[in-house]
């Protein structure tokens, strides 16, 4: 496995001064595309839990110019730990420099504030105004969800920030049953801390 201190001082090293982009929560246009597009139903599905906390992590690591070990093998030797993702020059600095590894967004309080204060203030009743959510019944609060809420409200200031709208339709990925212990998640989900 490559030494992960050589892998960030290379990511570092290729950071360039970029332009602060507008609102905070975008990012360089001209990025490849997110591998998901956003729609209502994908949305929809992680306010249902219906997908795992990893891949809603990767929504928002992917549009935060975050990427996979893989994807920056250029600048990585051989054998470096799969499944981690690194900031890149697209990555906000105030992001790259807290988060230089893609952090947890739904298991760590931390990576979490983070994302509620990136939203900027004109987007953030967009959950509500977009799909109508109304928020959870107290018998459902629990920090994965709540935090899930804040991933799908973050989404949807970064849409409006790009200035597209909200797909009404869009491909989805296999949808997993809801966990029957929602303080748990999905077999995988890391622990809520």
């Amino acid at each position: 496995m490559g030494d992960l201190g050589t892998i960030l001082a290379i990511v570092r090293a290729r950071r360039e001064p970029a332009p602060v982009p507008s609102p905070a929560c975008a990012i360089d246009s001209a990025a490849a595309p997110p591998p998901w597009s956003l729609s209502r139903p994908l949305l929809q599905a992680v306010l249902d839990d219906r997908l795992s906390d990893r891949f809603v992590c990767e929504l928002i690591w992917w549009r935060l110019g975050y990427r996979p070990v893989a994807a920056l093998a250029d600048a990585i030797s051989p054998g470096s730990a799969p499944g981690t993702w690194l900031a890149t020059p697209a990555t906000p600095a105030a992001w790259a420099e807290r988060f230089p590894i893609a952090p947890e967004l739904v298991a760590e309080r931390p990576a979490n504030v983070q994302l509620t204060r990136s939203i900027p203030a004109p987007f953030k009743q967009l959950l509500k105004e977009q799909l109508g959510f109304g928020g959870y019944r107290i018998g459902e609060l629990y920090p994965r969800r709540t935090r899930r809420a804040v991933a799908v409200n973050w989404l949807l200031a970064h849409l409006a920030g790009q200035g597209e709208p909200l797909a009404e339709t869009g491909p989805l990925p296999p949808l997993l049953e809801a966990p029957a212990d929602p303080v748990a998640g999905h077999p995988g989900d890391l622990p809520i801390s």
